[in-house]
């Protein structure tokens, strides 16, 4: 799966049966779906969950929180839009084979 086949997914509407829970978060996120994105980065408990919930945070406006989810998982605040945030969460789960190709 690329970026380009998930944001279409996200266009559709079809959430690909396959999505593991960090891209299943983001992919929630996208079709508007914020609180279910937040409760499920809320269960994963990995570096990867912790990024998500502090883009979540972040775009909810919620500064503080996101800096601490931030800091989870040993990252920096993202320094760039929230597309461009979505994108590169995305693209980085993609790209560490996170959904098998079909």
């Amino acid at each position: 799966m690329t970026l380009e086949t998930f944001t279409a997914s996200v266009a559709r509407g079809e959430q690909p049966p396959e999505l593991p829970p960090a891209l299943r978060a983001l992919w929630l996120d996208e079709t508007g779906n914020w609180a279910a994105a937040h409760e499920l980065a809320g269960e994963i408990e990995t570096p990867d969950g912790a990024r998500i919930h502090a883009y979540l945070h972040r775009k909810e406006g919620d500064l503080d929180n996101a800096r601490y989810w931030y800091r989870q998982a040993g990252r920096p605040p993202f320094d760039g839009s929230l597309a461009d945030e979505w994108s590169t969460l995305v693209r980085d789960l993609l790209g560490r084979g996170a959904v098998p190709p079909r």
